[in-house]
């Protein structure tokens, strides 16, 4: 099922034959750097089956020229109501061209107006192009807990909190709903 769709890129429900184009993504360290180690093509599939599939926790973005998976979006919802996380992870060759932008900026829309969303929260030990994109989305930093978790070759680092309210999105973006 597609859930919402930009000029270059769609996001839709993930499928089993993703699975290579999830691996490539999901298998570069530089991808990885900020959040766990690089996954092995078994990390891949269960993480395909049980987190994608199963729980439909995020969507596939595809770039619609290539009909390829180039990014997975974190869409989740918490325990409170209308909260969500999100989060992101694109394909390498695909940085700095504004998909993950495009992409989040639909997937935001598809949160406040369809979703009826009350809160987006995301969490980054990336102080630097992580969180610069979400300050860029409308996004704010609430907190900071310093040296919080240690990345994956064992440093201790911060990890930076931030938010979007409906209310903060309407004001940005000019809706009444």
């Amino acid at each position: 099922m597609i859930h919402f769709e930009t000029k270059r890129t769609l996001a839709r429900d993930f499928v089993l034959d993703d699975f290579q184009d999830l691996h490539d993504i999901l298998s570069d360290p530089l991808v990885m750097e900020h959040a766990e180690p690089a996954y092995s093509e078994e990390q891949t599939l269960r993480f395909l089956e049980d987190f994608c599939i199963a729980k439909q926790a995020g969507f596939a973005v595809v770039l619609k020229a290539e009909n390829k998976v180039i990014g997975y979006v974190l869409f989740s919802d918490q325990l409170e109501k209308d909260v969500y996380e999100v989060g992101w992870f694109f394909n390498r060759r695909y940085w700095r061209q504004g998909f993950a932008y495009e992409a989040l900026s639909d997937l935001f829309a598809y949160a406040f107006h369809q979703r009826h969303a009350c809160k987006l929260f995301a969490e980054t030990i990336d102080d630097v192009k992580s969180a610069s994109l979400m300050v860029k989305l409308g996004m704010s930093l609430e907190n900071v807990q310093k040296q919080h978790v240690q990345d994956h070759y064992g440093a201790w680092r911060d990890l930076y909190h931030f938010s979007l309210l409906r209310e903060d999105y309407k004001m940005e973006n000019d809706y009444e709903n």
